[in-house]
């Protein structure tokens, strides 16, 4: 397949992928800040498009009323929540400029940062992560963040560049080979860093969040990360493996110690409660885990093969020049 070289020069079309859950109180300053800084490059062409992840609060009508005033914002409504990484992908799926760049409103991710973005692809990078150099974050998720990374990348040989989310540019070829990724349970970053293309980085200072809470409390946290292991590796399922034959050598080990004591030490030995106990507690808490992490590749397995679609748009909002 044969795809047109993108039009890096002037006359380019940025697009901004936005997904939005929840953010009333802070998505006028998020505009606000976006619309300054696309005004420090006014050479560009730029389509604005926030996918409204089923938010029960006012943001749909925050941002039908943006989308009355600039013609450059389209917003998809969701018809319910579909998750961060669902509303990614509708919005690549609408987006159709020479480049894609994907930010959360939220303004720990400074829009003036995706300017360096856009330099660094007319440069002649393809993909363009924007890094996290510092970050105002609890200790808890930085620790967290900065130990999941690169156990990923040690562990699970998952190429993931080191402290980046979801912040990045997307050259127009890009993302047209990541919209043929549909699996449900998404990990972006994950796919992204698979994908091969030129890559480079922007280091900046993610910001605290401007106003409300974090979208990605530590149960999505932990479900997101899970998604990363099981999408992009079938190390847990080898561990299982090594993990059974640690057990079965342990298991000779407590049968010579059981024997031995039963027939040197006869008059010592006691009922064997105790060492029982331990046996029967460690083979099931093993084979409990063992079960688990099956089970979780089962059933992505058992989604995957319904093919349900991945979101439901209830309506789209654009408002053209007139």
């Amino acid at each position: 397949m044969t795809s047109e070289p993108t039009d890096r020069s002037g006359a380019a079309l940025i697009s901004y992928v936005l997904p939005v859950y929840n953010e009333q109180d802070g998505i006028r300053r998020f505009n606000d800040e976006l619309d300054a800084a696309l005004a420090e490059r006014p050479e560009y062409s730029y389509e604005i498009v926030y996918v409204n992840d089923g938010s029960s609060d006012a943001t749909l009508s925050i941002l039908h009323d943006l989308a009355k005033n600039d013609p450059r914002i389209r917003v998809i409504d969701f018809s319910r929540n579909f998750g961060h990484q669902i509303a990614i992908t509708a919005g690549l799926d609408e987006a159709t400029g020479d480049a894609v760049i994907i930010m959360d409103t939220d303004l720990q991710d400074p829009p003036r940062v995706s300017l360096q973005l856009i330099d660094e692809w007319r440069g002649g990078a393809e993909i363009v992560h924007a890094r996290r150099r510092t970050r105002q974050d609890t200790l808890f998720k930085r620790a967290t963040a900065h130990a999941y990374y690169r156990t990923m990348r040690n562990v699970f040989k998952v190429d993931i560049p080191l402290d980046t989310g979801d912040f990045r540019l997307l050259d127009r070829r890009v993302a047209e080979e990541l919209r043929r990724f549909r699996e449900r349970s998404r990990f972006v970053r994950g796919i992204v860093a698979t994908m091969g293309f030129r890559q480079s980085e922007v280091a900046f200072d993610r910001d605290e969040r401007f106003a409300g809470d974090t979208k990605y409390p530590l149960r999505k946290m932990a479900k997101l990360a899970i998604d990363g292991v099981t999408g992009f590796s079938t190390v847990p399922l080898r561990l299982i493996t090594r993990l059974g034959f640690i057990v079965l050598m342990l298991s000779f080990v407590g049968i010579a110690y059981a024997v031995g004591m039963r027939i040197f030490l006869p008059d010592v030995t006691v009922s064997g409660w105790t060492m029982l106990m331990v046996a029967m507690l460690f083979l099931g808490g093993t084979q409990m885990l063992s079960i688990g992490v099956l089970g979780s590749y089962i059933g992505r397995t058992y989604t995957e093969a319904q093919a349900r679609p991945l979101y439901i748009v209830r309506q789209v909002i654009h408002y053209d020049g007139d």
